[in-house]
């Protein structure tokens, strides 16, 4: 009996240690959120009254002051117009995480994603009590959602100086930079969230794929070495790819890390705050950036909450560093094999084009431009044309006078395509008044820039032995024959 005994104790310890190994495993996994709960609570605490990206500094404020029950809220300073520049601060924990966002007033997309965090945090008596239980137990974190409200007014990068705040963290010549780093200073945060936009054309380096997300664990050195206080931004990074490539598979990329000396997320990095940048890019018909909206809550959530219970600890460098790269190979369109006259020869060119935002009446309108020519087999189009046999073709100016911009449909306006009018008259309109029609407006001017080389505006057609078989509209490609339906952007000149 007594060598039974020994052996049913020796089974029973054995088991007991075996059963302790296996719930360390199980929490260890637990401690990733499911994503269909990441993408609930986006979908319950979307903040309803941000709905685009263009939205301004005092847009923002009645929503800031909603949250005052939940949030300690205060103001950290003024912008050069005078406007203020508010930090949210919310839970109890040791570990203390800072989030700043807009640095560059045209990079919305991460501010829309805070007041969604914003109003998951403060809600209560759901399914995520528990969630919000870890973070607020085990997190401290501070805001500051809009830091340079100037820049978002005008909806342009720098701030009223004219000046990159990203290039100013060691001057500090701007009050918004002495109030990041006065912020950052105070609280002593352990990791920081450096949110970001990036254009549009980044993709997966060696791939047609837009970069949705990019990413960067910022060098503090120029050896770009890794010490404790960088590994842990990778490796937080690295939880967040593994949300991402489970909605975006292959669209996530890795900025080069390459030291700035200026910049606030290398010098934050140096200064013992374990930084991420995230880069919102563009995503297939989001225009608006609501869906990189959606991916910011959720890696931002997951990624806290993988903060607050360490479980980032599971990442290794290697593979932050097989995050592929980033590449800048995106065009809006390419025309391959165009035929181009040049004295009287005509010579086959790919053409490389890209349409670039710019503000008007608090929206936007583009413009498009021959960005290159030649051999464009490096580049990637989110359009590509085979052209081979196609001739640039220039487009006429309408003879008729239109009243204004309304007189005009755009079946109208097809029409006119077809006959190879590229351009309308009208003798009403403001100054940049913005039309959807797929033809050029003219007021002021009776003729339209148009060319194939660098730096012209693609407005021309593409012919077939004398028939016109498309048009290309500001850097809009348009089948004469079987047009499809767009969203055109453009303003009356």
């Amino acid at each position: 009996m007594k060598v039974q005994s020994g052996i049913f104790l020796r089974m029973f310890l054995l088991f007991s240690l075996l059963s302790f190994g296996c719930n360390a495993a199980d929490k260890n996994e637990f401690k990733v959120i499911p994503l269909t709960k990441l993408e609930a609570a986006f979908n319950q605490f979307k903040e309803p009254a941000i709905t685009h990206r263009r939205f301004k500094h005092a847009d923002i404020q009645p929503l800031i002051e909603k949250h005052k029950g939940a949030f300690e809220i205060s103001e950290l300073g003024k912008s050069i117009e005078g406007k203020s520049i508010s930090n949210l601060k919310w839970g109890a924990g040791k570990t203390k995480v800072m989030l700043w966002s807009q640095m560059h007033g045209n990079e919305s997309t991460a501010t829309m994603a805070l007041f969604d965090l914003f109003n998951f945090l403060g809600a209560s008596g759901d399914e995520y009590d528990e969630l919000r239980n870890t973070l607020k137990t085990e997190l401290n974190l501070s805001f500051i959602p809009m830091l340079n409200p100037d820049g978002a007014d005008a909806f342009k990068r720098r701030n009223a100086l004219d000046i990159d705040l990203n290039r100013d963290a060691i001057s500090q010549i701007s009050p918004e930079a002495v109030v990041l780093k006065s912020a950052r200073d105070s609280f002593e945060p352990t990791f920081g969230f450096n949110l970001h936009d990036q254009q549009v054309y980044y993709n997966v380096k060696g791939t047609p794929k837009q970069a949705a997300i990019s990413i960067l664990a910022p060098a503090y050195n120029v050896e770009t070495e890794v010490n404790d206080v960088r590994e842990r931004a990778m490796q937080t990074i690295v939880g967040m790819n593994e949300i991402l490539q489970q909605v975006i598979p292959g669209q996530v990329g890795k900025y080069d890390d390459e030291f700035e000396p200026r910049a606030f997320g290398d010098n934050i990095q140096k200064w013992g705050t374990s930084t991420i940048l995230i880069e919102s890019g563009g995503y297939t018909n989001d225009p608006e950036k609501q869906y990189i909206r959606q991916l910011n809550f959720m890696i931002i959530l997951n990624a806290l909450h993988q903060i607050a219970t360490e479980a980032y600890t599971q990442y290794n460098t290697d593979q932050y560093f097989s995050i592929p790269d980033n590449g800048i190979q995106l065009m809006d369109l390419i025309l391959n094999e165009v035929q181009v006259k040049v004295g009287e020869k005509l010579f086959p060119v790919d053409l490389a084009i890209r349409r670039r935002e710019s503000e008007a009446n608090g929206s936007y309108f583009v413009s498009g431009s021959v960005e290159d020519l030649g051999d464009m087999q490096v580049f990637f189009g989110f359009e590509e044309l085979d052209a081979t046999g196609l001739t640039f073709t220039p487009g006429k100016v309408y003879e008729k006078v239109f009243e204004n911009v309304e007189a005009l449909d755009e079946a109208q306006a097809m029409e006119l395509l077809k006959q190879g009018f590229m351009a309308i008259k009208v003798k009403n309109g403001e100054a940049r008044q913005l039309h959807g029609l797929p033809i050029l407006v003219l007021k002021s001017t009776n003729t339209f820039s148009s060319g194939w080389m660098t730096g012209s505006t693609p407005n021309f057609f593409l012919s077939k032995e004398g028939a016109l078989k498309y048009a290309i509209v500001n850097g809009y490609l348009i089948d004469l024959e079987k047009p499809k339906e767009q969203e055109f952007k453009q303003r009356i000149f």
